[in-house]
């Protein structure tokens, strides 16, 4: 069977630092990602109609049939996690970093493949904690539809990629000027399935003051 193929914009994210925090605070990292995946990363990407590919322990992989939908998702959860780890000490902060690609993919049910998936991970790398890099392409693409303020870093040689990658890079400062984006509503947000609760009722059982209970059969109070 041939192999399936498309364009897309492809996304990869990671935690800075994850292996420092999960040792300075396991528990409470692990609890703090969970929530910013269920209540940021995850109804963000539904917005913006993407698909979550695969994640790993701090990583995420996704994939946009839109660039300017993937730039702008990437810009606005950058921002939004500036908030909602603004009362963490600085040490503690879990800070996303993203690259963007636009290729050619091969696509399999849970798994993308291609050089183009290899570049926006070599693009993740090269981003500054709570910032994003793209390729040219992708700069291309969004350059008369975004207004963000990318800075050239020029020509990337990068691992496992025979040509350098032409770099921009959207700074933390420059994502942190950005306004606060707005989340999904809950009317937006398909919750989990949850299995009904079943209830059973006991009523309590009265014996008539006019019955005598020497009537009442030993069967009869069993079954009762």
């Amino acid at each position: 069977m041939p192999a399936v193929r498309r364009l897309a914009a492809i996304l990869a994210a990671d935690v800075a630092g994850y292996s420092r925090l999960m040792g300075a605070d396991e528990e409470g990292t692990h609890e703090r990602l969970k929530a910013h995946r269920r209540e940021l990363v995850e109804p963000k990407i539904a917005e913006h109609s993407g698909r979550i590919v695969k994640t790993t322990g701090d990583g995420l992989l996704a994939e946009f049939a839109s660039v300017v939908d993937a730039v702008r998702y990437a810009a606005e959860v950058q921002r939004a996690m500036i908030d909602r780890e603004a009362g963490i000490p600085e040490d503690r902060r879990i800070r996303f970093r993203i690259g963007i690609n636009l290729g050619d993919i091969i696509v399999e049910e849970d798994d993308i493949f291609g050089d183009g998936v290899n570049v926006a991970a070599r693009l993740e790398a090269l981003a500054e904690p709570d910032g994003i890099c793209i390729s040219r392409v992708v700069r291309d693409q969004i350059r008369d539809r975004l207004a963000y303020a990318f800075e050239d870093l020029g020509e990337q040689s990068v691992k496992n990629i025979a040509r350098p990658v032409r770099v921009y890079a959207l700074r933390p400062e420059a994502i942190a000027g950005l306004p606060t984006p707005s989340l999904p509503s809950a009317s937006q947000i398909v919750p989990a399935a949850v299995a009904p609760r079943l209830s059973i009722v006991v009523l309590p059982f009265a014996i008539s003051a006019t019955t005598p209970t020497s009537n009442i059969s030993r069967t009869e109070l069993q079954r009762i």
